[in-house]
């Protein structure tokens, strides 16, 4: 078992008011799933996200991922966690604006301690997969939206991290444009990777085998389409 949560919960202090984003969330996830995570607005899916992408800890219960109790663990712990088993693909991009796609896909290897040569080497591998290797010395004021979000991607790649954790990949994007994107996640998930999907469009979450739908904080139902 890659993930396991139990009996997560997660409480915001708001002056003297106590606010639960999640009440109690039992939940498993195996390795390579493909699985999309979907709710309303205030249904504590990015609560959620935050919890497993070891942005956030949990007010109660258990978080387990891949043998280990993160829910226990510090800040660098978590930062190095996030570093070498996790990688994100925001809505937004999160692109330096002034480095080329190249640097931008090598920033995480920079905390690794890996020499340039290697990093470069291991950037340019992550562009050519996304279908960018001839665009990798372009800025993202050069690029479309499309190929900015393959460059996030690749970015969350070049690790080679166990999960791919993606908060509204499409959301910036065209319906064409998206379902690009959707395509390269296919063949992430085939080469071996977790996929951990947050969105709100059904039309995106069809393209994951499995899909958890939150209500009030709460699991309100976990359908496996295999």
């Amino acid at each position: 078992m890659l993930i396991e949560v139990t009996n997560l919960k997660k409480t915001y202090q708001l002056g003297d008011i106590e606010v639960p984003a999640v009440r109690g969330i039992d939940m498993s996830i195996e390795k390579n799933e493909y699985l999309a995570i979907m709710g309303p607005s205030g249904s504590g899916k990015s609560t959620l996200m935050n919890i497993i992408g070891c942005l956030d800890v949990p007010t109660e219960g258990s978080y387990i991922l891949d043998s280990k109790d993160v829910s226990k663990l510090n800040d660098d712990e978590l930062a190095e966690i996030r570093n070498r088993k996790i990688g994100f693909v925001f809505q937004t991009f999160n692109l330096l604006p002034r480095a080329d796609a190249l640097h931008n896909v090598e920033l995480p290897l920079i905390y690794s301690g890996l020499p340039r040569a290697k990093r470069k080497e291991m950037a340019e591998a992550a562009l050519d997969k996304v279908g960018l290797g001839d665009r990798m010395h372009h800025k993202p004021n050069e690029l479309s939206g499309g190929e900015r979000q393959r460059v996030a991607i690749a970015r969350a790649l070049v690790n080679n991290p166990a999960i791919i954790l993606a908060d509204e990949p499409t959301g910036n994007l065209d319906s064409n444009t998206g379902e690009e994107i959707m395509e390269i996640f296919e063949q992430i998930h085939a080469g071996g990777n977790t996929i951990i999907l947050i969105t709100h469009e059904e039309y995106i979450a069809n393209h994951s085998n499995r899909v958890v739908r939150l209500l009030d904080g709460l699991i309100q139902s976990d359908e496996n389409k295999q």
